[in-house]
């Protein structure tokens, strides 16, 4: 089998591993580990300030506590209490300015960490071959760089934050409480297990179903994506209700998934709420009997009352915190599954040896066979050389033409043995090396939402003015860029809208032209241009491209009448090869296609008259 299946075989397996063994969690933050140690200052600082915060608050109820006491006492006066409330002031004025402090580094820190992992999300995307963009949505890859990175950022961010916050407050304010009274303070911490035991069984709710929010908000996105791509489509055929319907569907689905999420959310905070209530009932009931008794002062029952209130932020932030870590560690294991994908194209380090001329390119295919996955045999042993000049592929649709192309253009794995350039084996070369042997025009060109000279410029953005238009000229597209309103500054729209179908596909062969590499591929991309222009670009292609190779895939008879030498694939097979006159004398299929041609010609002709 081709060396294509047995890759697939081997993705196919990793992709299972991922679902079938779960990562560990030092795997998951061994991707965040080189963001922490870059911003280790900044993170020590943080912390530092915010621990200071939590401090300083803390001494605010032991204050209040003197102020009480000495009421109660009748020790306290006007100068006393002022005293008291000054301090106050100035804890709460230091502890405004170190909040600030710590969320502008930590929170800061999260952002950071966001931006170095979208970066790196986006280019190991780059890397990746046509097998993975095939097996994968659009909408899946902007969810990895939208929700996922946004719920990850929460987690680093503000669940880590919180999480600190959390832990020394309590451990501080518990210590506190336990100076004033140990047993009021055993007391009203009973209820604190069940806090763990509720967030513990919620906790694997919430982790599911926000793993299923995320596949919904992917799947939403596709169909937007698609949907507006193709929006000349739906209005053609009046589909708008149906896509909105659609739509509204996808939608609803989205929502649903968010509810549930939100449900479990909605019963973190009442159960922490209830249980910081219990608490306080306690207080209440044995601390006023302490109070009676003069166990403890009113001072001490007002500061035990302070820390009770402060610690129902930590037991409620157990919840929202839990929350935020379920979401972050969903997210972060789908990344992780994103960027521990490897490409099926095997790149070498390192060049051949020796690397003959690329002034005169050669492709030699011996026995070359390939199937997509889970599919069957596309092409059956071809084997044919270039030997220069252009060359012209025909065949019925479906027989295999397209994928030949992209496997001249090293889009797939080619088994070793089976495609050679220049006598060399296409696999010793570097996936960027063979490449920028090769320009390319698709069926479907793809344009931007640019300028016409940036699209045309978009391989070499370097390139002056003066070679753009030549290229433009090559590809007789330039008399039609003059007549737009800024002409070669005119902004063409999304994949190009604004052109007509034959604009199209002359500005991307104008693109390709620009970058003068040694062996172009025109997959079908002058199928929207009429023949005269075609006959043009094809004079202009023979003259400038001296001792270059032109693939051209076409079942137009003019156009392949007018190359060197022609191939038939019918059926994922070389079926014949030669000259226009040889294959009408000696093969059916094109001789049947000349003859048909001919007839829709003298048809028109005679129309015409």
């Amino acid at each position: 089998m081709p060396e294509y299946q047995n890759h697939s075989d081997t993705e196919k397996n990793r992709n299972n591993d991922s679902h079938s063994a779960p990562v560990s969690l030092s795997s998951l933050l061994g991707l965040l580990s080189k963001s922490y140690r870059h911003h280790r200052r900044r993170l020590l600082i943080g912390f530092i300030a915010l621990i200071s915060v939590d401090f300083l608050q803390l001494t605010i109820p032991r204050i209040i506590k003197r102020g009480v006491d000495a009421l109660a006492d009748r020790q306290a006066d006007a100068v006393y209490l002022l005293k008291l409330g000054g301090i106050i002031i100035a804890i709460a004025t230091t502890v405004v300015f170190l909040r600030f402090c710590w969320r502008t580094l930590l929170i800061g820190f999260s952002r950071y960490m966001e931006q170095s992992l979208r970066d790196r999300i986006f280019n190991h995307i780059l890397t990746m071959d046509q097998p993975f963009f095939d097996r994968r949505t659009t909408g899946d890859i902007m969810a990895h760089s939208s929700n996922d990175l946004a719920a990850i950022q929460m987690a680093c961010g503000m669940g880590m934050v919180a999480a600190a916050d959390a832990l020394v407050l309590s451990i501080a304010a518990i210590g506190f409480m336990l100076l004033i009274h140990p047993q009021l303070t055993l007391l009203s911490l009973l209820p604190m297990p069940l806090l763990a035991i509720a967030t513990r069984i919620l906790s694997g709710r919430l982790h599911t179903r926000f793993n299923l929010v995320q596949e919904q908000f992917s799947l939403l996105t596709e169909f937007a994506r698609s949907t507006l791509i193709s929006i000349r489509l739906s209005k053609a055929y009046t589909l708008e209700a149906f896509q909105g319907n659609l739509f509204d569907r996808l939608s609803r689905d989205y929502v649903k998934a968010n509810i549930s999420v939100a449900m479990i959310q909605g019963l973190l905070f009442p159960v922490a709420a209830l249980i910081g209530n219990l608490g306080l009932l306690a207080i209440l009931v044995y601390g006023g009997r302490l109070v009676i008794s003069e166990t403890i002062s009113i001072g001490d029952f007002v500061a035990f009352m302070t820390y009770l209130q402060m610690l129902i932020w930590p037991m409620m932030a157990v919840g929202w915190v839990t929350n935020l870590i379920q979401r972050g560690i969903t997210s972060l294991r789908r990344i992780h599954t994103l960027l521990h994908t490897k490409p099926l194209l095997n790149s070498p380090a390192v060049m051949p040896p020796a690397i003959p001329s690329v002034s005169s390119p050669v492709f030699r295919l011996n026995n070359l066979s390939f199937n997509y996955p889970h599919a069957d045999t596309v092409l059956h042993n071809i084997s044919f050389e270039t030997t220069g000049g252009i060359i012209g592929i025909a065949g019925p649709t479906g027989s295999g033409k397209s994928t030949l192309c992209r496997l001249l253009l090293r889009l797939y794995p080619v088994h070793k043995g089976q495609l050679f350039y220049n006598e060399i084996d296409v696999n010793q070369f570097p996936l960027d090396t063979i490449r920028s042997y090769i320009g390319f025009v698709s069926q479907e060109p793809v344009l931007f939402s640019d300028s016409v000279r940036n699209n045309i410029a978009f391989g070499n953005p370097d390139v002056s003015l003066e070679k753009i238009e030549k290229a433009a000229r090559d590809a007789d597209i330039h008399n039609d860029i003059v007549s737009f309103p800024e002409g070669y500054e005119t902004i063409i729209g999304e994949r190009g809208l604004s052109l007509s179908g034959g604009q199209r596909q002359r500005l991307a062969l104008a693109r390709a032209l620009l970058c003068e590499r040694p062996v172009l591929i025109i997959d079908d991309g002058l199928s929207a241009v009429d023949t005269t222009t075609e006959s043009r670009i094809i004079n202009t292609l023979r003259s400038s491209l001296h001792k270059k190779t032109v693939v051209i895939v076409s079942n137009r008879i003019k156009l392949l009448t007018m190359t060197d030498h022609i191939l038939i694939i019918e059926r994922g097979r070389l079926t014949a090869a030669g000259s226009h006159q040889h294959l009408v004398e000696h093969n059916l299929f094109y001789r049947s296609m000349h003859l048909k041609q001919m007839n829709l010609d003298l048809k028109d002709r005679h129309d015409a008259r």
